[in-house]
């Protein structure tokens, strides 16, 4: 007999391989029953509701063991996780459970790599071990386990309800007959007992033109602005826009005021009549002209 520290380095090696060759099994099969779910969609479709019905039994077999492919690989990474506890002679209590189901359902399986973990762990624990796992006679297997094993058809209802399952996702309106007793029902009885309510007459064009569309139509502006509310100070409180800053006159622009105002007023008094009449040039705007001669003798 190999030596246990031997015999629990070949167990942990051939977990690891267990467990990705049951990942890679897993995957494969769930594709495979994408497709077979898209079959049983476009045999409801075509109305193959039989043929439907004793194909969809192959999708839930192979459900069933995805599922126990699962639970064997939670086992072995539980196996994994506590290969400290194989270096006893005897089976942990923690670990039993874990074995015995390795042990009762590899054979089951076609998977090379759990069935070589199983053979080392029948060699780790003996012939005695492995009969009572096989026959599960003091029931220590997981009892999921030997339900997923269990060689049985499928009942009518989890049958009707995969169907149903699969119609739905891929948008197949099924069951027909169903629909249709459903809809001859809505037909008797539109409203349930209770009384219609007559809808109101469509508004004529004159009043459709007269009606003003709503403030909310349309885009509106991100910036809004409030009005100040009334006071003793502002009665009418308005709106004020922002613009351009008032220019305060400087002491350079009052002095040219005031040259400008003492020419216009000689200008003035030229134009006067000898009785003592002043004769105003009033409401005449200077052209360009005349302003450039104003500068410049304000230049001088």
């Amino acid at each position: 007999m190999a030596p246990s520290s031997s015999v629990v380095a070949k167990i942990k090696v051939q977990l690891k391989l267990a467990i990705s060759r049951l990942r890679m099994v897993q995957q494969k099969d769930t594709a495979i029953a994408k497709q077979q779910r898209r079959a049983m969609a476009q045999l409801l479709e075509q109305g193959k509701e039989e043929s439907a019905r004793i194909r969809v039994e192959n999708i839930i077999r192979s459900d069933i063991t995805t599922e126990l492919l699962e639970i064997l690989e939670l086992y072995c990474e539980l196996l994994l996780a506590r290969t400290g506890l194989l270096e006893a002679k005897e089976c942990d209590p923690g670990l039993e459970e874990a074995v015995k189901s390795i042990i009762y359902a590899a054979p089951r399986t076609d998977i090379k790599e759990l069935q070589q973990a199983r053979q080392l762990l029948v060699e780790k624990y003996g012939k005695e071990f492995a009969l009572a796992a096989v026959d599960n006679s003091d029931g220590k297997v997981a009892e999921r386990v030997v339900k997923k094993l269990r060689v049985e058809p499928p009942a009518p209802e989890l049958v009707t309800l995969y169907l149903k399952e699969i119609a739905r996702t891929y948008g197949v309106p099924w069951p027909k007959r169903e629909e249709t007793s459903n809809q001859e029902d809505d037909d008797d009885t539109p409203s349930g007992g209770q009384a219609v309510k007559t809808l109101e007459e469509p508004l004529s064009t004159e009043e459709l033109h007269r009606a003003t569309p709503p403030r909310d139509l349309g885009p509106t502006s991100p910036v809004r602005v409030a009005p100040p509310s009334p006071s003793t100070d502002n009665i009418s409180p308005r709106v004020r826009l922002p613009g351009p800053p008032e220019l305060k006159p400087n002491a350079r622009m009052s002095g040219l005021k005031k040259q400008t105002s003492s020419t216009d007023a000689r200008s003035n008094g030229a134009n006067e009549d000898p009785g003592g009449k002043k004769d105003f040039v009033g409401g005449k705007i200077p052209d360009v002209d005349e302003l450039a001669k104003r500068f410049a003798a304000l230049k001088k």
